[in-house]
C-alpha cells in the first residue's frame, strides 16, 4: 500500500511540474467527454508518474455547456445519471480522481450507469456560472462533482470539497460514492457493485 501511495505522490509531482495545460475540443455529442485511457496496470493502483503527466483530461472550457446538453439528451435516452465532473488538467487531485474513475473496480459502474462530464474550471476562474447553478462551492477546491437524474435534476453537489484531497484518498471511496449515486434499478442491491 505504501508503493501505492508513492507513486500516486510520484504523479501529481510530474503533474504539478508540468507547463501550462493544453486544451482538447472533443465532439459535443458524447457518452462520455474526453474519456481518459485505463491505467496501464490490472489492478487499482494509479498509473505510474509518466504515464499521468500529459493526460489531458478536461476540454477546452468553452465546451462545457454543449458538452452538458449532449450529456443530458444522452442521459434521458439512457436512463443514466449525469456525473459532472469539475477540474482542470493542471490539478494533481484531479488525474488522480480520473484514474480512479477508471480503474478496474469503477468502470463498469461509472460505464454502466453514469454518463461523465469534465467540466474545465480553467484556474477556478471558468464555468463559474455552471459550477453555481449545480451548487457546486469551487472555492472548496477541485476536483468537486454533481450528479443529476437522467431528466437533469440535482440529486446532489459536493459542497464541503469531499475529493479535493484525492489524492490521499483510496479507489474504494470513489468506489462507494458510485454505488450510492447510480440509478436504482429493480431487483438490486443498493449496496451490489455490478447490479
Amino acid at each position: 500500500m505504501k508503493t501505492v501511495k508513492l507513486l500516486a505522490i510520484a504523479a501529481i509531482l510530474v503533474i504539478a511540474a508540468c507547463e501550462a495545460p493544453t486544451t482538447v475540443v472533443t465532439n459535443s455529442t458524447i457518452t462520455t467527454a474526453n474519456p481518459a485511457p485505463a491505467p496501464a496496470a490490472a489492478t487499482s493502483a494509479p498509473a505510474t508518474a509518466g504515464s499521468t503527466a500529459n493526460r489531458i483530461i478536461y476540454p477546452d472550457p468553452a465546451q462545457a455547456k454543449a458538452d452538458l446538453a449532449a450529456a443530458l439528451r444522452t442521459a434521458a435516452q439512457t436512463h443514466k445519471r449525469v456525473l459532472l465532473d469539475f477540474g482542470g488538467n493542471w490539478c494533481g487531485d484531479c488525474q488522480v480522481l480520473d484514474i480512479y474513475f477508471h480503474n478496474p473496480q469503477n468502470l463498469p459502474v461509472l460505464e454502466s450507469s453514469f454518463v461523465l462530464v469534465h467540466i474545465n474550471v480553467g484556474h477556478m476562474d471558468i464555468n463559474q456560472d455552471i459550477a453555481s447553478h449545480y451548487q457546486v462551492p469551487l472555492e472548496r477546491g477541485v476536483p468537486a462533482v454533481a450528479v443529476l437524474s437522467d431528466q437533469g435534476k440535482l440529486l446532489y453537489s459536493q459542497r464541503g470539497g469531499e475529493f479535493a484531497p484525492m489524492r490521499r484518498m483510496e479507489p474504494s471511496a470513489v468506489t462507494s460514492f458510485l454505488v450510492q449515486w447510480k440509478p436504482a434499478k429493480a431487483g438490486c442491491s443498493a449496496v451490489m457493485v455490478n447490479c
